[in-house]
């Protein structure tokens, strides 16, 4: 796992530059570093050593004749198959590493080898012949890759921090990702808070050759049940499948380790891939927050040893703005920060872990998953639905109430994916600034789009798998283990695993539980038959047990004064004046403190956001 960044060069000081740019995340390899700086570009590369950790798997790599050099960020798991099928073509390898292979593998098959690859990764390679870039991001969006182009300069890398140093570098807030944000808790398009800064995104690649700039898509998911094999070949699939994707994950020339929750995803890793070391975090005694006690005994059942921490209030709280720094851009996830912590412990003791992202997504696991069809209600015509649904909108909110709303609209209508913080009327009231922030279903509407006629949990999986995945869930996972120099695989984001769940009919990724009423449902059901089988005992409990889903007591803290008034003094401070009406923020905070409303996930969404711009702007 390494950093990359590069520019096309215009300046006179272009090594100077490029090496400042390196510094900047040397965090995300700081085992070797290495440098290609010509009159044309300059390229630079941070390395966290994982295979053939030599010095012959320091970049920039070239090509025989020296006429290509690639930077790379990621692993390719089926890199040792390519290389035997470019070696019989004629090419000549000088290392063993993986990112030789993408840099032959370019020169045979060009942009045909994205297809062709198992893996994370984010690369560039700098044709010197053609005077052409080409760079590509992973399937999923596992590896991040930011690019911009400021003046005459066209500059990409793993982390946004990385452009700074440039000289043309114009650091400018971007309000219309602040109105998208306080919907969505991420930036939800390829735009960044950083102006004229964007993000390459998940199974894309581009070209830029004479200052123009090409981007095109190469991969996409693709949902097709097949409804002939029966439950138990489908879990015997998934089972066999897994075991497979596993297995690649661990290919590494260091140790292997794996996180470890209560929840059945990453135990089912833990379990399968039979690693010595597992790593959990918790806060407090209370079993809602804190699940330790629970990994510790299923490590002791597996045979591991497990490695744990207590956050405290205060380690969380004080690691808020070195978090928001590593993160690039504002992420409300409190999740982030338990992340960031149970990377920390991690990477005192091995470099390579495996999580269980992806699972939810892939599988469909999220207890919302279960809402569509779930009641007598859902089954009554649409027409009559949203005529209930808009004469309760006009109620006080309340559950009762909220049922009929939800139920009153489509799913393009209700779901923007996991989380849905601010109403576009209820952050227009808020901001004092204007932007030109599309409505949040113009956000969605693409992805609907491509699964229009497909039932409405694969709608929602499609849409999370594009949107939440990347924009919340692999954000944190890459910037939390980078901020540790720890390397995050993630073996349920395999493409031979999605190729498998496109074909599993919805029936059997969420179903109803038998001799239950209507509303009980098993989310991931057949993925939790497989890990059953697969696991200990006590992987069988975590299979049927409940999803955590906001394990964080940030609305205990927030009602307490210390963290209370932390949080109004950046609610009342004149960066939040300048873009906020600050009385409606202190009346958010008030009514969640008195009880009025459980207002924590919009309390969140603002003070991070006032967070992260104290890092980069003041």
């Amino acid at each position: 796992m390494c950093g990359i960044v590069g520019f096309t060069n215009h300046i006179d000081n272009s090594n100077k530059v490029i090496g400042e740019m390196m510094d900047k995340i040397r965090h995300r390899g700081p085992d070797a570093e290495g440098k290609y700086v010509d009159e044309n570009i300059a390229l630079g590369h941070r390395r966290l050593s994982i295979i053939d950790v030599s010095s012959s798997g320091d970049q920039p790599i070239f090509n025989e004749d020296g006429s290509k050099v690639i930077v790379f960020n990621g692993e390719i798991y089926n890199y040792r198959e390519i290389r035997e099928k470019l070696i019989a073509a004629g090419h000549v390898f000088k290392t063993n590493t993986d990112t030789e292979v993408l840099i032959h593998g370019y020169e045979e098959y060009g942009e045909k080898l994205l297809n062709m690859l198992r893996g994370m990764f984010s690369f560039v390679i700098w044709d010197k012949n053609k005077k052409e870039l080409f760079g590509a991001r992973d399937f999923f969006g596992i590896k991040p890759m930011y690019y911009a182009i400021m003046g005459r300069t066209f500059m990409f890398g793993s982390e946004i921090k990385s452009f700074l140093p440039h000289p043309e570098f114009k650091k400018e807030l971007n309000t219309a990702a602040l109105e998208n944000y306080l919907t969505f808790q991420y930036s939800p398009t390829k735009e960044t808070f950083f102006k004229n800064v964007y993000k390459l995104l998940p199974a894309h690649y581009f070209i830029y050759r004479d200052g123009k700039l090409q981007i095109r898509r190469y991969w996409d998911v693709n949902f097709d049940a097949d409804g002939k094999p029966e439950l138990d070949e489908w879990v015997n699939r998934i089972s066999d499948t897994f075991k497979n994707s596993v297995e690649a994950h661990k290919i590494a020339d260091v140790e292997v380790g794996s996180f470890l929750s209560s929840g059945v995803d990453s135990s089912y890793v833990a379990a399968v891939a039979d690693v010595d070391k597992t790593f959990t975090v918790g806060f407090g005694n209370d079993e809602k927050y804190n699940e330790i006690g629970w990994a510790k005994n299923f490590s002791k059942a597996i045979g591991k040893e497990n490695t744990s921490k207590v956050i405290t209030p205060e380690e969380y709280w004080g690691s808020l703005e070195k978090i928001q720094y590593h993160m690039d851009e504002p992420l409300a996830d409190p999740s982030a920060v338990a992340l960031y912590f149970v990377c920390n412990i991690a990477s005192e003791k091995l470099k390579v872990v495996l999580s269980g992202e992806g699972a939810d997504e892939i599988f469909g696991g999220y207890n919302v998953y279960s809402d569509p069809d779930g009641t007598f209600y859902d089954r009554l015509p649409m027409g009559f639905r949203k005529a209930v649904g808009n004469a309760a909108a006009k109620l006080p909110a309340h559950k009762g109430v909220n049922f009929f709303v939800r139920k009153g609209r489509t799913v393009e209508e209700r779901f923007i994916g996991n989380a849905y913080m601010f109403k576009p009327e209820e952050r227009k009231a808020l901001l004092k600034i204007k932007t030109d922030a599309p409505d949040p279903m113009e956000i969605t509407k693409p992805y609907y789009s491509h699964v229009s006629g497909k039932d409405d949990v694969t709608k929602m999986q499609y849409l999370d798998l594009h949107m939440w995945m990347a924009g919340d869930i692999l954000l944190k996972a890459d910037k939390m283990s980078m901020a540790n120099s720890l390397e995050l695989r993630v073996p349920f984001l395999d493409k031979e695993i999605m190729a498998l769940a496109e074909k599993i009919p919805t029936k059997f990724r969420v179903t109803h539980e038998k001799g239950t009423d209507e509303t009980k449902y098993i989310t991931k059901y057949a993925m939790r038959l497989a890990a059953k089988k697969d696991t200990p005992a006590q992987t069988a409990k975590t299979a049927a047990k409940k999803k955590l889903g906001f394990p964080v007591p940030i609305r205990v803290w927030l009602k307490e004064d210390k963290y209370y008034g932390i949080v109004r003094g950046y609610f009342e401070s004149k960066s939040s004046q300048q873009f906020f009406n600050t009385e409606l923020l202190v009346r958010l905070l008030d009514d969640h403190r008195s009880g009025k409303a459980d207002n924590s996930r919009k309390i969140w969404t603002v003070f991070i956001f006032l967070v992260w711009y104290k890092v980069y702007f003041e």
